[in-house]
């Protein structure tokens, strides 16, 4: 189980990455002319969102103080974090959002492969570490390096570590910054689990663009969107991504990609 000294730190280092992010004009706060704290001091947040500076500035410190959820949902609202990043405070601290229903569990059904392979898009399936549980051949197809043959099925993995890919995401810099973005707002349920902690310690530790990554503590949701790839064989392709999750069991994604039209069909 992952020790308290280690779940403080990375809370005060979330909090003061974004206590830093935000500007003084942007809360109707004068900066002055002989500011050298970026972004706002500590003791303008505590004003603000109604908490002591020396607590504030413990907090920050890693030290080990009471964190109420009324104080989260206050700090939450001047740091204007969004929903992933509210969830990632409240995790940190040990704390449940008091506007956040409560989290059912259930066991992972059977039959995954089943599912997928009835979906004609290339479609996958994560689970909280993001290691591919079930693909369709068209996934197969479409990722190469990663879900065919016998490569790593972690998808964190592939994207960083792999060359192949690079060569594949077409924008791949925006799209593995985003990864790591995402995936830190998953990372926060499971901080006692051991796998997913020692994921991301290879990962810092192997990857320096993962590492710079994920010291910016960005945190947010995995979104749909527009996916753009150069594939070895079908060369430019263009695809619309949804992410579903597998009711009642939030950590395991299906992942579908829809091909966008316009484009010209891709060569056999």
């Amino acid at each position: 189980m992952i020790d308290s000294e280690t779940r403080r730190a990375e809370l005060g280092r979330f909090l003061r990455s974004h206590r830093e992010r935000l500007t003084p004009q942007a809360l109707g706060i004068e900066p002055g002319v002989r500011r050298r704290t970026p972004g706002l001091r500590r003791e303008e947040l505590a004003q603000l969102a109604g908490v002591s500076a020396t607590w504030f500035t413990w907090i920050e410190q890693g030290r080990d103080v009471s964190v109420s959820a009324a104080a989260l949902v206050r700090l939450a609202r001047v740091l204007r974090l969004n929903p992933a990043e509210r969830a990632y405070l409240f995790d940190l601290a040990g704390r449940r959002d008091p506007d956040m229903p409560p989290d059912d569990t259930a066991e992972l059904p059977d039959g995954l492969d089943a599912v997928v392979s009835t979906i004609a898009s290339p479609a996958y399936m994560l689970d909280r570490s993001w290691n591919a549980l079930a693909w369709n051949a068209a996934a197969a197809h479409l990722f190469t390096g990663w879900l065919d043959g016998d490569a790593d099925r972690n998808l964190l993995r592939y994207t960083f570590l792999n060359p192949m890919a690079q060569r594949l995401i077409a924008d791949w810099e925006i799209r593995a910054r985003r990864l790591a973005a995402e995936f830190r707002a998953d990372y926060s349920r499971h901080l006692a689990a051991p796998d997913t902690r020692a994921l991301v310690d290879a990962l810092r530790a192997e990857s320096p663009f993962f590492e710079a990554a994920w010291q910016a503590h960005a945190v947010t949701e995995r979104e749909g969107g527009e996916r753009t790839f150069n594939h070895p064989r079908d060369g430019f392709l263009r695809y619309r991504q949804t992410t579903f999750l597998l009711a009642p069991h939030p950590d395991v994604k299906l992942v579908v990609l829809v091909k966008e039209t316009g484009f010209p069909p891709a060569r056999e």
